[in-house]
């Protein structure tokens, strides 16, 4: 997009929910950065459109994974959609802004090792991106790149399941990103005037005309180069050319938690035996690289509804509720999803829009730990990926304690003019093994994998609290990759404040 600085200040590798925001506080602090994007332009109209969000999965600006056969789930295999575009994934999700549960950050803080990153120390970088509808507050702030914004015109189905949730006891909440996240609400959106504002909208594409800032695009970086312990660039392949360029300061992954990862162990930044064995030459003995893999997982439930459903304003995805299947547990472990929609369910009637309405039964604090690892050398095929799902047992009697709550809200009075049947998981589906064995049949993502670059300390931990790898100065990772546990919900505004706050710690190392 712009003529490259012969020797850039950094080097920022993808253009994602994090990779954006380093680009954009790193220019605005006078250094000059190459952003490289594996995909392409963000020109397809379905990006900035909200209501065509399911339209951008197995596009060209989709990786597109698939899990390994789920050998606790059935042998299901999961489908992974990507971001390979600017913006990343945050050109490809559901544009909901949840920052997660206080506990989340304080424990990366207080049982990973991640000093530095309890919630009263990451909120100053949650508010400093935020430009909230509401304006600032001790929650919030305002005048930031990232508009979030609330929904002024919910569906009259959406409307009829916060009421649904309230008969069955959860209380209406109207902000989940201030002190209290349990129950129900109306979702915070990354929305402004009806069209999406990903990472790129929000952070980069206004700093464009800056000198400071070069953008690659459709270049795949296939390893990062170190010498004499230091990383000083990266090498990528772009138009069938492989070329090197250099930066003096930091080189900064923001790749993803695949993405990153897969870069890391193609540099020969990980597990030594493994990368020998593929023909990678070991730079730094990393075990923890690729490990500690997982994401949020989901089921739909479904119903046909007695009278049409009409066609929403925005986002097919209007509200959620957070709950605890256990009151003892320091933050919700489920974050069921509803959407306006009947979501097609194999095997089951597939309804027309405006026939029926969803609930997806969320489950969010995973104990089941996979990992990623190469299939091979080669830099364009795919990783395996193995989240390991269901693994620990509590995670599936999690799912199937989501499945039923929601068939139970499902049923109250206030869906009552709504409801004509439940279409999935429908008669005949009733006991807890039922039910499990439909999960396991229907099993989706929410797609929120993190950990698998994993921050704290210790011998599985890849990156410091100051996100540096360990054993290679000038490298940093950002992204989701970094998150020890995934926080309780959406990993998109969690990912921004990763890469705020990268940006500061690279200043204040560098100066």
């Amino acid at each position: 997009m712009r003529a490259a600085h012969s020797v850039h200040d950094h080097i920022v590798v993808g253009a994602g929910s994090a990779g954006c925001a380093v680009a954009r506080r790193l220019v605005d602090a006078g250094r000059s950065v190459l952003l490289i994007e594996t995909g392409g332009r963000d020109d397809n109209p379905a990006i900035h459109d909200p209501g065509r969000l399911w339209e951008l999965w197995n596009s060209p600006q989709d990786h597109a994974y698939t899990t390994e056969p789920q050998r606790h789930a059935d042998g299901a295999q999961v489908f992974w959609p990507r971001g390979k575009v600017l913006g990343g994934s945050s050109a490809l999700n559901g544009m909901i802004y949840v920052r997660g549960h206080r506990s989340d950050y304080d424990d990366w803080a207080t049982r990973h090792g991640a000093t530095g990153w309890s919630y009263d120390e990451v909120l100053p970088y949650f508010k400093r991106s935020e430009d909230f509808e509401d304006g600032p507050s001790a929650h919030h702030g305002a005048g930031g790149p990232l508009p979030v914004t609330r929904n002024h015109s919910p569906n009259p189905v959406t409307l009829a399941f916060l009421a649904a949730c309230e008969q069955y006891g959860i209380p209406y909440n109207d902000d989940c990103n201030a002190d209290e996240i349990l129950g129900a609400q109306l979702l915070h959106r990354t929305i402004r005037d009806g069209k999406r504002i990903s990472s790129w909208t929000a952070f980069v594409k206004p700093v464009l005309d800056n000198p400071l800032l070069t953008v690659r695009t459709g270049a795949l970086v296939t390893r990062v180069f170190v010498e004499a312990g230091r990383a000083g660039g990266v090498e990528l392949l772009s138009e069938g050319r492989t070329e090197t360029v250099r930066c003096s300061g930091d080189v900064i992954l923001s790749g993803g938690t695949i993405g990153s990862a897969q870069l890391l162990l193609l540099s020969g930044i990980g597990p030594a035996d493994e990368l020998r064995a593929l023909g990678v030459d070991v730079t730094a003995d990393l075990p923890g690289v690729g490990g500690n893999l997982h994401d949020h997982t989901l089921t739909p439930v479904v119903w046909e509804s007695a009278r049409e459903v009409p066609a929403g304003t925005a986002n097919k995805l209007e509200a959620h509720y957070f709950a605890r299947t256990d009151p003892s547990l320091p933050a919700p472990d489920l974050q069921p999803l509803m959407s306006h929609v009947p979501l097609p369910v194999a095997g089951h009637t597939v309804l027309e829009e405006g026939h029926g309405y969803s609930v997806l039964a969320g489950l969010i604090r995973p104990l089941s730990r996979g990992r990623l690892w190469l299939r091979s050398a080669d830099p364009t095929e795919a990783p395996a990926l193995d989240p390991n799902h269901f693994a620990e047992p509590d995670d599936l009697a999690g799912m199937v304690a989501a499945v039923k709550q929601v068939r139970e809200i499902g049923r109250q009075q206030a869906l009552a003019e709504w409801r004509s049947k439940e279409v999935a998981p429908g008669p005949g589906i009733d006991t807890d093994d039922e039910i499990a064995s439909y999960i396991k049949r229907n099993l989706l993502s929410y797609h929120h994998q993190v950990g698998t670059c994993r921050m704290g300390t210790g011998p599985e931990a890849v990156v410091d609290p100051r996100l540096s790898v360990y054993g290679i100065a000038g490298l940093r990772v950002a992204d989701a990759s970094v998150m020890p546990a995934v926080t309780s919900g959406n990993t998109h505004a969690p990912a921004v404040m990763i890469g705020e706050r990268c940006t500061d710690f690279v200043l204040t190392d560098q100066n």
